[in-house]
């Protein structure tokens, strides 16, 4: 099986996008962040960190500290694809946070894209 290309991508060069994606609809870099440490279980100072390291795709979930057990909660397409269908865990943890991204730039409260 051949790794994904997005797996070797620093997580810091995808994580603008995200912001930019938020912040054109109307939401807040936080929002993101909030999103990304409600998924993950880092805290700001570990994620900042990861950033600065240029950490990987693949490394930034496989050593996320407490992956929220909710996320199993998150349904629906990405790119064309269901999310909950994705058998491959890091593609399927990245299409999560897609989903989690695409819910906040739709308009979605907080509440529901936490699955609260």
């Amino acid at each position: 099986m051949t790794k994904h290309k997005i797996y070797t991508m620093s997580f810091a060069s995808v994580y603008p996008l995200y912001v930019k994606k938020a912040e054109r609809k109307g939401r807040t870099k936080e929002e993101v962040d909030e999103i990304i440490l409600w998924l993950t279980g880092y805290s700001c100072a570990e994620f900042d960190e990861l950033l600065i390291k240029q950490t990987d795709f693949e490394t930034f979930f496989a050593e996320a500290p407490k992956m929220n057990p909710s996320r199993t909660l998150i349904t629906g397409v990405v790119c064309g694809v269901r999310v909950e269908e994705i058998e491959e865990p890091t593609m399927r943890e990245i299409r999560y946070l897609d989903k989690l991204i695409d819910e906040l730039a739709k308009g979605k409260a907080m509440e529901k894209i936490l699955r609260k």
